[in-house]
């Protein structure tokens, strides 16, 4: 996650849900399937009903937690959404979906989003033939992002993630090269093709207090 360096298989704890911020790890050692109870010394104690504030700040954390985002990060994200034309929670997908970082991932070539991160980080990646080491920048329908010349010999890095992402579908809004490692994106997200566990309503009602 954007600048927190402690553990996370807590957040999918806290969050009941796998988040898959472990990349294959989560498929194969999630701590979720052995202590599947929110962390803390009170995690196993009986939960009390949960108030629709409450329910809106899961959904918040979850969403921001699932796409490693600090809350500064995905407030301006939320008010960002809110100034556009259209659902304001279809646009905050939109613009969640739309990061470099995420569309490596989304590309297959990171096995998580941090892991994707990193790599935007460390100037592998083009857009349209430029490079880009800043994780947030938005893509654009038309954009090409492609790994680097330099980067794409000597490193397995991109085709051991790419056997970890066989079981995540490529969206239809991505067209991929897997042998140029490289992909254009075609449309706007649409939200059948972003992230199920996310409740974008209650994070418009959260934010709408």
């Amino acid at each position: 996650m954007a600048n927190y360096h402690g553990p996370v298989c807590r957040f999918c704890r806290r969050e009941g849900a796998k988040l898959y911020l472990k990349g294959e790890k989560c498929y194969t050692k999630c701590t979720l399937d052995r202590r599947a109870f929110a962390p803390g010394q009170h995690g196993l104690a009986r939960r009390r009903k949960v108030s629709d504030y409450g329910l809106q700040l899961r959904a918040k954390q979850k969403a921001r937690r699932l796409y490693g985002l600090m809350e500064g990060q995905f407030r301006n994200y939320f008010e960002a959404a809110e100034r556009e034309p259209g659902v304001t929670g279809l646009n905050l997908l939109r613009h969640l979906e739309l990061r470099l970082d995420n569309v490596v991932y989304r590309m297959g070539l990171g096995a998580s989003r941090k892991q994707a991160r990193q790599l935007v980080s460390h100037r592998h990646f083009e857009v349209n033939g430029k490079v880009v080491n800043v994780p947030s920048y938005q893509v654009r329908p038309g954009d090409v992002v492609s790994v680097r010349e330099s980067s794409k010999s000597g490193s397995a890095v991109f085709d051991v993630a790419l056997d970890a992402s066989g079981s995540r579908t490529m969206p239809s809004w991505l067209s991929f090269n897997e042998g140029e490692k490289n992909a254009k994106v075609l449309a706007l997200p649409e939200r059948e093709e972003m992230e199920m566990g996310v409740e974008e309503h209650l994070i418009v009602e959260f934010y709408s207090r």
